[in-house]
């Protein structure tokens, strides 16, 4: 088969994996959610590829807004598309250790996936919180502590628990897929 066709489906199954476990997830904790989503984008990306993971990661926020499951407000959803490419690119450059399975290369692969999680939520909280939040019109002071709380600490802790279980699903997936 194409290995174009395979790329785009394996993609669309990913991104369509992870709309769903956001609406399921949705009256969960930031945690719960935020985990599984960061999970899947790296799952995408240690399986299919750097390419599937950073499409995952774009379109995600987009999808899960115009569905309703997503940010109230639209001028959020670039900051947390690129937050998840920064994700992607980053937790990629150590994608080769998790595949040498010797704890040396997994302790190393590890702390680059908490190097990840550490650029995903600066990026978040300086391009959102610092430069952006303040020129979104219509704001109120709540709303605006409500998005600064979230674009802050808990990105790192959610995408840091995906990092971790994406460390121990996708040897298990390469297993049972024999990849």
């Amino acid at each position: 088969m194409n290995k174009r066709v395979i790329f785009i489906t394996q993609t669309a199954v990913m991104l369509a994996l992870l709309i769903g476990v956001q609406f399921v997830t949705r009256s969960f904790s930031t945690f719960v959610t935020g985990s599984f989503v960061n999970m899947i984008l790296l799952i995408s990306m240690f399986m299919i590829g750097r390419g599937s993971g950073a499409i995952v990661g774009i379109l995600s926020p987009f999808l899960a807004f115009i569905v309703g499951i997503g940010p109230a407000f639209i001028q959020i959803i670039p900051f947390m598309a690129v937050g998840n490419v920064i994700l992607v690119l980053m937790a990629s450059l150590v994608s080769k250790y998790m595949a040498k399975g010797s704890v040396k290369d997994i302790a190393f692969a590890a702390a680059g996936l908490v190097a990840a999680a550490v650029a995903k939520m600066s990026f978040l909280w300086v391009g959102l919180v610092v430069i952006a939040l303040p020129m979104i019109p219509g704001l109120n002071e709540r709303q605006t502590a409500m998005i600064s709380a979230a674009f802050s600490w808990p990105q790192l802790v959610t995408a840091s628990i995906g990092g971790m279980l994406a460390m121990t699903i996708v040897p298990l997936l390469k297993k049972a897929l024999k990849k």
